[in-house]
């Protein structure tokens, strides 16, 4: 018993690293697009990252398969999980606030949930998660209602590709199922690997990366991103799959909300209007709801 405290204790100081580690990851893209295009920032993430990520497979003894069948899915995944996602919130984050990334985003669980529920169909519909769904459409409808209503402009636009990039982790999500019959962290490199295959052909042929001239802050804010909330995050959240399963991991979904939105707020001066306060609660519950564990029924001895 006494040796399980300190494990637990470590898991849950894991944990809170992972969610300020991706929570931070929007402030990070933030300071990032401010000097650098988005497809340019997210190519050199995912080159950076899965280039640490293959090393720390080989210091493990691992290589990446490259057969036809898993060249196949890390590309699928490489689009769901890294294209689509990183350079739609890198686009949306030129136009709104990182603390609005960060609660928009944050209802990937729901979109997840609706794609297994609606086609996948391996997840049964339970009050909670209906419950979730609705307070996550609610909470979109408050932070993105007002811009709506003043008409379709750059700010609405970039509110939509930050939903539409959780709508695509949702899809990752699903898809992620198929990689069971590899090491977790796998699918991982081999989607960023693929995402800097897929992206650096359009960064140097849409953005001429060397005619940019980059501040400091931002090249600064690339490493942390592409280091500390892709490749270390990364890192942890395999470890935490193992420490805590899957629906203990998850936990991190909804300690990455406040979190996020408090980085914003300290580093980047952000102060979120009103109705996105109202969204975030409504986004939290809906985290919260969806992430649950499922109670278990009590076997007859």
């Amino acid at each position: 018993m006494a040796d399980k405290q300190p494990r637990l204790l470590v898991s849950l100081l894991m944990l809170l690293g992972l969610a300020t580690l991706w929570g931070a990851s929007y402030t990070f893209i933030k300071i990032g697009v401010s000097t650098i295009p988005p497809v340019t920032l997210i190519a050199a993430r995912t080159l950076i990252a899965g280039s640490v990520l293959i090393l720390a497979l080989r210091l493990r003894g691992l290589r990446l398969p490259t057969d036809r069948r898993n060249t196949k899915r890390f590309l699928i995944q490489a689009c769901l999980n890294t294209v689509l996602p990183f350079t739609l919130i890198a686009w949306g984050e030129q136009y709104v606030d990182a603390g609005l990334a960060t609660i928009l985003n944050a209802l990937t669980p729901v979109f997840a949930f609706l794609i297994n529920a609606l086609v996948v169909r391996h997840e049964k519909v339970t009050g909670a998660k209906s419950i979730g769904v609705v307070a996550g459409l609610v909470g979109i409808c408050f932070v993105v209602g007002p811009a709506a209503l003043a008409g379709v402009g750059e700010q609405l636009a970039a509110q939509l590709a930050v939903v539409t990039a959780a709508i695509a982790y949702g899809a990752a999500v699903n898809f992620g199922r198929t990689f069971s019959d590899l090491d977790p962290m796998m699918p991982a490199a081999g989607s960023l690997i693929w995402g800097a295959v897929i992206l650096l052909p359009i960064s140097l042929l849409v953005d001429r990366p060397w005619t940019l001239a980059p501040s400091n802050a931002s090249l600064l804010a690339l490493l942390a991103l592409a280091l500390f909330s892709t490749a270390l995050a990364f890192v942890l959240y395999f470890n935490l799959l193992q420490r805590l399963g899957p629906v203990g991991t998850t936990a991190q979904a909804y300690l990455r909300v406040p979190i996020g939105v408090g980085i914003g707020m300290v580093f980047l001066g952000e102060a979120p209007q009103p109705t996105a306060w109202m969204g975030l609660a409504f986004v939290i519950v809906s985290v919260l709801a969806m992430t649950r564990p499922a109670k278990r029924r009590l076997q007859p001895e």
